[in-house]
């Protein structure tokens, strides 16, 4: 028998500042990391106003994890150590595997109308990839297959399978789902989730039921940073929505259109050390990281 996820958390992004002086909201971070094993970070870097973005985030270290970028608006100008150079365009994906290190900066830069939009997703790595040789996925907007689902969805496929039809990234250890649902009014979304693997939605537009029993949250669970709701109440932008256990999920559109990103992956179940950009499974890797940093020998690869 499939059994459909119903919600176990929902909690609201909250500003922060990142980088050089970047304006973004956090959907999830340290706190909430353990509940998203294999994830842990996802930022919302959308604005209109330079001033909050045009900082970027200049040149710093990576190791023990991957970083999916995903554009939506404007350009993300970056540069890596491995003599990576480029921009990431609206609709394109960087799939960055920081492995044993790497040194990089991505320099948002807007568009004509002045905006800029995109996420910034970290998943971690299991002991035996942290060390293994960075490398780069940069995957463009023409890649990223699109399809129709039967309940009137649009699915932009980043990695994962809808409808048979596979999206461009692939083999990766956390065996990850990231899809971009976008859901007219009146419409719904089910797709089969794998049991075992965590996942979740977070909204980037509009208001929808994530539970078919539109329960919002698990009250007794509700803590510091989560908000509170009326019984029957849809999540809205900037949401985040984490799943309990099932084979599925469902979304349900009733009064307006959505727009959400579905993220679901393999719990790794490892210890983790984490400051600032590095994430490793000890204090001491973190210690010997950061000490290999400030003596110029992060870098493992040629």
């Amino acid at each position: 028998m499939t059994v459909t996820r119903a919600i176990r958390k929902v909690w609201r992004s909250r500003p922060t500042i990142e980088g050089a002086g970047v304006h973004l909201n956090r959907a999830f971070g340290n706190q909430e990391a353990p509940l998203l094993d294999p994830f842990l970070l996802l930022d919302d870097f959308r604005s209109d106003d330079p001033s909050k973005y045009l900082p970027g985030f200049p040149w710093h270290p990576h190791r023990g994890i991957e970083t999916i970028t995903y554009v939506i608006e404007g350009d993300v100008e970056h540069g890596d150590s491995l003599g990576n150079r480029g921009d990431i365009t609206p609709g394109d994906v960087q799939w960055m595997t920081a492995g044993s290190g790497i040194i990089h900066q991505e320099m948002p830069k807007g568009d004509a109308r002045r905006r800029m939009g995109g996420f910034q997703l970290w998943a971690n790595l299991p002991a035996s990839h942290k060390m293994i040789d960075p490398r780069y996925r940069d995957v463009k907007r023409g890649e990223i297959p699109e399809v129709s689902t039967e309940g009137g969805a649009k699915v932009k496929i980043v990695c994962g399978r809808v409808n048979g039809v596979q999206g461009p990234v692939r083999d990766i250890v956390t065996d990850p789902e990231y899809l971009d649902v976008a859901v007219p009014k009146g419409g719904r979304f089910t797709h089969p989730v794998k049991r075992g693997h965590t996942a979740f939605a977070y909204v980037i537009e509009g208001n929808a039921y994530f539970d078919t029993g539109r329960d919002p949250y698990a009250r007794e669970e509700v803590g510091r940073n989560y908000f509170d709701m009326e019984r029957d109440c849809q999540c809205g932008p900037g949401t985040l929505v984490h799943y309990g256990e099932g084979d599925a999920v469902s979304i349900a559109a009733e009064k307006e259109p959505v727009r959400f990103l579905l993220v679901s992956g393999k719990p790794i179940g490892e210890p983790v050390a984490w400051y600032g950009p590095i994430v490793m499974n000890t204090a001491e890797e973190i210690r010997t990281a950061f000490e290999e940093y400030r003596k110029g020998t992060f870098i493992k690869h040629r």
